[in-house]
């Protein structure tokens, strides 16, 4: 594969730079404010400089309609997603994230044990927030940008459709995984500093769940009779706002009258759930974007984001954000997904093409070479070398989309650096 200027290892540089100063933040912030913005604006630069010489614009047009599609997908995903990851805190009530245990996890126990083994340096290590859910997305960003320098294969939006494609499917199988089984968060305070929903279960809560959640005799009888059978709904006064055709959002949402007035700002306001843990969304994009610069780059560069996934994972458990069965199904998940989607930017696509244009002049070239034509052999070659290559076609609408395409994903990187910045 071709790599020129962030090629030949710049573009690992690039990651492990960007990582290193953003943890500034932590150690000398008056530095981090410095560093940080001159290094985006550097890259920034460096890749609107490679704009007029690319040469694979008709292959980013011809991606562009999956790539918006792929964009609509995931956003309508994590539209849903939002929807169930209050839906499964709201529905128990406050009082029963308060009074549940968390689930013992062997992880945890594993991790607090090394802590006494492990020198005070190493531990120190592992408890530093080196990376988040923005450095991932910023990553994959930066793999997708390097395309103008040939350091990954054409087209970018190409790879762009597919991560997001992926990554729609991976959070539309969790949103269903976490939904099908509440499990009560590692943190049991989470939901009350995060949510706004009443103290008591959901009137489906009282029916279905709370007659048969301890008593083993109850749990006896409705195994054996297969039906409820216990007292009905005891209080069911939750507070119904006028949502027009998305007031039915209120049983699964339970606002309350002093909280927000809209559904879409009962979405926006948590920054992040409590019970949305098998499996882990943070870990998700964490693999997802290892997997593909595993296969569109390669090298040391790789191995190191593969370390970071690892410090991330241990971390989601160190801290308790998840439990270690959700870090650990999200990583399987995430690479059989990625090699699931591979139809949307195969590898050594140029490569194929080659192969078939060699393939129909196959014979033309044989006669040539056994006739000694050296110039019929050389036609015939560039041949292949021209149709390999894109053809622009107008010139001028050409500029006008690559114009278009950056700042669009200028703007899209902008929006994901501020939106992700608080997980």
């Amino acid at each position: 594969m071709a790599r020129s200027a962030l090629g030949g290892g710049g573009l690992g540089v690039a990651a492990v730079a960007y990582i290193g100063v953003d943890y500034l933040r932590h150690l000398w912030s008056s530095w981090h404010e410095i560093l940080q913005p001159l290094l985006w604006m550097v890259l920034a630069l460096i890749a609107i400089t490679r704009v007029p010489l690319y040469k694979h614009w008709s292959a980013e047009l011809r991606s562009a309609l999956v790539f918006v599609a792929a964009l609509i997908f995931m956003l309508c995903t994590l539209l849903y997603e939002m929807i169930s990851v209050r839906s499964v805190t709201a529905v128990l009530g406050l009082n029963w994230h308060r009074t549940t245990p968390p689930l013992p996890d062997t992880g945890q126990w594993i991790l607090l044990g090394l802590n006494e083994k492990l020198p005070q340096v190493i531990v120190n290590i592992l408890r530093a927030r080196i990376v988040g859910l923005h450095h991932y997305l910023m990553l994959f960003v930066m793999l997708a940008f390097s395309v103008l320098f040939g350091s990954i294969e054409a087209p970018g939006l190409g790879i762009g459709a597919r991560y997001m494609f992926t990554m729609a499917i991976g959070r539309f199988l969790r949103a269903i995984t976490f939904a099908s089984t509440i499990l009560p968060s590692p943190r049991p305070w989470c939901a009350a500093s995060r949510f706004d929903v009443p103290e008591h279960p959901h009137r489906w809560a009282q029916k279905f769940y709370v007659p048969y959640a301890s008593d083993s005799y109850a749990i006896r009888n409705v195994i054996h009779h297969d039906m409820v059978y216990g007292d009905g709904v005891v209080q069911d006064d939750d507070y119904r706002p006028n949502w027009g055709l998305m007031s039915f959002l209120a049983d699964f949402l339970r606002p309350l009258p002093s909280g927000e007035a809209a559904w879409i700002n009962l979405l926006k306001k948590a920054g992040g759930g409590c019970n949305d843990l098998v499996y882990s969304g943070h870990m998700l994009v964490a693999v997802l974007t290892a997997m593909a610069w595993t296969e569109a780059y390669g090298g040391l560069s790789s191995v190191f984001i593969w370390m970071l996934v690892a410090h991330s994972a241990q971390r989601e458990v160190r801290e308790r954000h998840h439990y270690t069965v959700d870090c650990v199904v999200s990583i399987y998940v995430g690479f059989m997904l990625w090699k699931m989607t591979g139809f949307l930017w195969p590898l050594n696509n140029k490569r194929m093409t080659r192969l078939k244009k060699l393939e129909k002049i196959e014979g033309k070239l044989y006669k040539a070479a056994r006739d000694s034509d050296l110039e019929q052999v050389r036609d015939l070659l560039s041949q292949v070398e021209s149709t390999t290559k894109d053809r622009v076609g107008k010139e001028r609408a050409m500029q006008f989309f690559a114009g278009g395409t950056i700042i669009f994903a200028l703007t899209v990187v902008v929006m994901a650096f501020v939106l992700t910045s608080d997980g």
